[in-house]
């Protein structure tokens, strides 16, 4: 077991910088960062089996690209700090579920929900939570399916659940979140941003998105008869 003793190092240091210095350098901090590494292996893994396995079944491949993510310490405390939780390592692995990040990038809507079916249809995969932003989206307009699972990493001489989070959208939904994220950025840097505007503006780019996604779909169906 990982012993419980960021918290009694960070205790001592008031400083926020010395304090993530402390906190992200702490062995046994990076060795749950390590699991959390191999549970994101563990979670590609399934999605590029997935993958060859549809292709293999005369079927396109589905998924475009995976990208990965594992959370960075700053951002771990600052969640921590933000939810007045306790800064242990207890505390993270019982009330963070984004630190492993998985976003499986796909071709159509279609795709996505196919896909996640399949995955956490096996059996060393336990679905915790699963928030459909694509039939649901936010007010922004973001789209995406977000499921977090806890799947086993085998160590030497252990086996360790761990909970990861997956991401689901497509190459339209994708692109316009990564731009909205660096937007969303510059305007909340520049106060003279009319930001009832722009939000508007990102809101009907994700509309077209969404349309996009749905007549691409839609002539993907036509040309092979689905």
């Amino acid at each position: 077991m990982i012993e419980n003793n960021v918290e009694q190092f960070t205790s001592l240091i008031p400083q926020k910088a010395d304090l993530e210095a402390v906190f992200s350098a702490a062995e046994p901090f990076q060795r749950l960062m390590s699991y959390y590494r191999c549970a994101i292996m563990e979670v590609e893994t399934k999605f590029r089996v997935l993958d060859v396995q549809l292709a293999l079944e005369g079927e396109n491949n589905p998924i475009e690209t995976i990208k990965t993510r594992l959370k960075k310490p700053e951002s771990i405390l600052a969640k921590l700090q933000r939810r007045n939780l306790p800064l242990s390592l207890e505390s993270i692995e019982q009330n963070l579920f984004d630190i492993a990040g998985v976003r499986v990038i796909c071709s159509f809507p279609e795709d996505i929900y196919k896909l996640a079916d399949s995955f956490i249809r096996q059996d060393d995969v336990t679905l915790i939570e699963r928030k459909d932003y694509i039939q649901t989206p936010k007010p922004n307009g973001y789209r995406s399916l977000h499921l977090i699972v806890e799947t086993p990493i085998f160590l030497q001489q252990e086996k360790r659940m761990m909970k990861v989070e997956v991401q689901l959208r497509t190459i339209a939904m994708d692109f316009w979140a990564s731009l909205e994220h660096k937007l969303r950025y510059k305007k909340e840097l520049d106060s003279h941003v009319d930001y009832e505007h722009i939000s508007q503006k990102l809101r009907a780019c994700a509309d077209m998105s969404a349309l996009l996604d749905n007549q691409m779909e839609a002539i993907r169906n036509q040309i092979t008869g689905l």
